[in-house]
């Protein structure tokens, strides 16, 4: 989900972090070797706050 808006790039990216830039009117995605797909929001509503979150990690547990 990029900017409040899903946005599918199929089971080859699943998880997998990539680059997102976005504008008020396009949302760009690096996909990696030189492709990036271009999308529009589906929503009409630019684009007005972006919150980054940093790659998620799982915590190891130890088991008693």
């Amino acid at each position: 989900m990029v900017a409040g808006q899903k946005i599918a790039l199929g089971r080859l990216h699943q998880h997998r972090t990539l680059t997102v830039i976005v504008s008020d009117t396009t949302v760009a995605i690096e996909l990696g070797d030189g492709d990036v797909k271009v999308v529009r929001p589906t929503n009409g509503q630019p684009v007005r706050s972006i919150k980054g979150q940093r790659p998620r990690i799982l915590a190891k547990t130890c088991g008693s």
